[in-house]
């Protein structure tokens, strides 16, 4: 059952990868609404704070890497290059 879990968390945790990828590439975001990436965010933040003290692996990862994509999204909705 921990491997299911961990297919899991790996699975989710690079769903933002590709338009991270997108972002850094176009250097710009424009295509993402600010909603959104708010909502996004603070889901993110607020959830691992709720897991980290249950020490649930998969689901650290998870959250830790959609932070991460997070930040290079709105890196570039703040900063976007012409």
């Amino acid at each position: 059952m921990e491997y299911i879990g961990w297919i899991g968390g790996i699975l989710l945790a690079f769903c933002g990868l590709p338009q991270a990828i997108e972002s850094f590439k176009t250097q710009n975001s424009d295509g993402l609404t600010w909603s959104f990436l708010i909502m996004w965010g603070m889901g993110e933040l607020f959830t691992i704070v709720y897991i980290i003290p249950k020490w649930h692996w998969p689901l650290i990862f998870n959250y830790t890497a959609n932070i991460i994509f997070i930040g290079i999204i709105l890196y570039y909705k703040v900063n976007p290059k012409r």
